[in-house]
C-alpha cells in the first residue's frame, strides 16, 4: 500500500505531460508490480487507439470478400460455410457500390423446411460509409452508440479502399482475438489465390510453412513466419511493403502498430541459382 501511495503521489506532483511520459510512469509502476501487465498492455492500447487512424488497421479491398446482390441462397451458403464469417458487404452491378451488409444469421429463416422466397436485397442490413482519416476512438464509439459491427472504409476520391470491424479495432487493445471458428490448420491459414501466390496468416507457425512450400526456414529463433519476416524487415512493416528471402517475395497485406497480420507471398522461379 506505501508503495501504491508514493506512485499516486508521484502521478500527482509530477504530472506526465504527454501519452508518452504517461506511459513511462505506467510502466515503472508495471516493473515494480504495481499494475498487472495485462492491465498495462490494454492501457498502451487505449492510447495508441486514441491516435491512430482507421486506414491504419483496414483489411484491404483485395481481401474484401463480398456478395453479388442477384447472389441466390444455394450460391451464398458454400461461401459463408467457407469463410465463416458473420457479416459480408454485397455490392450492386457497380463494384464500387456497396448497398447492404449481409448478416449470416437472418439466413435462418430461409434455411427451414418451407423457407420463404429468398431475395437478398430485402434482408440487407445498412452499410456505414466512413473515410480513411476517420480515428479508431472515435470510430468504436459510433460502433457501440449505433450497434454496428462493421463499416465500409473509402480514399477521399470516395473509392472503397477496405473495411473495418468492430473486432479488428478491440483487438488493438485487448490483442487477437479468436473465437471457435479460428483454427491452426495450415488449410486456412495458407491459401492459394492464383498460380504461385497465396494469403498467408502472419501467425502460422514456420513448420507448417515450410511444411506447405518445402522451404527451410529456421526455427530457432522465431516460432511464426510473421516473426521471421519482421526481423528480415528490421522494423515493423506497413501495409505494402515487400522484402524476397530466397524464392519467396512477401508482401504485407495486413498490419497494424503491433504486429504483422496477413502475408501475400509469390512464389519465384529459380534458373541458374538466379531468381525470375
Amino acid at each position: 500500500m506505501k508503495q501504491l501511495l508514493t506512485h499516486l503521489h508521484h502521478l500527482v506532483t509530477h504530472e506526465p505531460q504527454n501519452n508518452e511520459q504517461l506511459i513511462g510512469v505506467l510502466r515503472k509502476a508495471a516493473s515494480q508490480d504495481v499494475v498487472d501487465p495485462e492491465a498495462l498492455r490494454m492501457i498502451e492500447g487505449v492510447l495508441q487507439v486514441a491516435q491512430m487512424k482507421v486506414r491504419d488497421i483496414m483489411i484491404p479491398r483485395s481481401q474484401m470478400i463480398t456478395l453479388e446482390y442477384n447472389t441466390t441462397l444455394e450460391q451464398l451458403l458454400p461461401i459463408a460455410a467457407e469463410n465463416q464469417h458473420s457479416r459480408y458487404p454485397v455490392i450492386g452491378e457497380n463494384r464500387d457500390e456497396i448497398i447492404g451488409i449481409l448478416l449470416v444469421k437472418d439466413l435462418l429463416p430461409y434455411l427451414l423446411k418451407t423457407p420463404k422466397k429468398f431475395e437478398l436485397a430485402k434482408i440487407l442490413r445498412q452499410v456505414i460509409v466512413i473515410p480513411e482519416s476517420k480515428r479508431l476512438n472515435v470510430l468504436l464509439n459510433d460502433f457501440r452508440v449505433n450497434h454496428n459491427h462493421m463499416a465500409i472504409i473509402v480514399d477521399e476520391y470516395g473509392s472503397i479502399s477496405g473495411l473495418v470491424t468492430i473486432e479488428d479495432v478491440l483487438e488493438q487493445i485487448v490483442g487477437e482475438i479468436e473465437d471457435e471458428s479460428d483454427t491452426d490448420d495450415p488449410e486456412t491459414q495458407i491459401k492459394k489465390i492464383a498460380e504461385g501466390q497465396f494469403t498467408v496468416k502472419a501467425l502460422t507457425s514456420i513448420e507448417a510453412f515450410n511444411a506447405h512450400f518445402s522451404s527451410q526456414f529456421s526455427t530457432d529463433e522465431f516460432d511464426t513466419i510473421g516473426g521471421l519476416i519482421m526481423n528480415r524487415f528490421g522494423h515493423l512493416p506497413k501495409r505494402g511493403e515487400t522484402i524476397q528471402i530466397d524464392q519467396y517475395r512477401f508482401k504485407i497485406l495486413h498490419a497494424d502498430n503491433r504486429r504483422i497480420r496477413l502475408l501475400k507471398i509469390t512464389v519465384l522461379e529459380v534458373r541458374g541459382q538466379v531468381l525470375k
